[in-house]
């Protein structure tokens, strides 16, 4: 079976489901998109990853096994999503230690959120792309904007249909400044508060 390229495309909450938020992975050579629902600790885990500026006072679980396999000469040198199951994603972190390569079942947010911190490449196999892989349809305001990589998902929707995107209001940020949203930011790190930082990276980026 063939191995398809992803990278991630963008991450965001539900507005219909409290607590879920979308991780959206982009095929490298094609438009198909992979929607992946995860939990709000994994969600922050992976936004950190993505803004290097963020940097935590006390290390989260991904970077504390980043951290302990560094210490141990242990490489993740890629992550697989290799079944598809009744809606959910099974994942395999590929290891190597001495020339020695180890495979590991993860959930797929953990093995996405490692993948990050090693620049460790991520795989689907074509199979799963073609049976779960959708368009997403963006909404005018959002083309105008060109804010396609802070995406707020409504709804996933069954495979082959379209999801719907709509732009987010900005989570209340948008009358701040650039300074204050770095300071905000700041204070939300400095008080762990890591989901309220992923959203003002996200309205800063939006101003770069």
């Amino acid at each position: 079976m063939s191995l398809v390229r992803l990278k991630i495309k963008g991450i965001s909450y539900s507005q219909t489901q409290n607590g879920a938020y979308a991780l959206i992975l982009n095929e490298v050579e094609g438009d198909r998109k992979l929607p992946i629902v995860i939990g709000a600790f994994e969600a922050q885990s992976i936004a950190i990853a993505l803004e290097k500026e963020i940097k935590p006072p006390r290390p989260l679980t991904h970077d504390l096994f980043k951290n302990f396999s560094d210490r141990f000469d242990i490489v993740v040198k890629q992550v697989i999503i290799h079944k598809l199951v009744d809606g959910v994603f099974y994942s395999s972190v590929i290891c190597e230690r001495e020339n020695v390569e180890e495979i590991i079942d993860a959930r797929t947010s953990d093995a996405i959120a490692l993948a990050l911190r090693f620049n460790a490449p991520i795989f689907t196999y074509k199979t799963i792309l073609d049976k779960a892989g959708i368009f997403l349809k963006f909404s005018s305001k959002e083309k105008e904007e060109n804010s396609d990589d802070s995406i707020v998902v409504d709804e996933i929707l069954q495979e082959g249909e379209t999801v719907e995107i709509e732009s987010d209001a900005g989570g209340g940020y948008r009358e701040l400044t650039v300074d204050e949203l770095h300071k905000e930011l700041d204070k939300a790190v400095a008080n762990e508060d890591y989901e309220k930082a992923a959203k003002l990276r996200d309205e800063i980026s939006k101003r770069n």
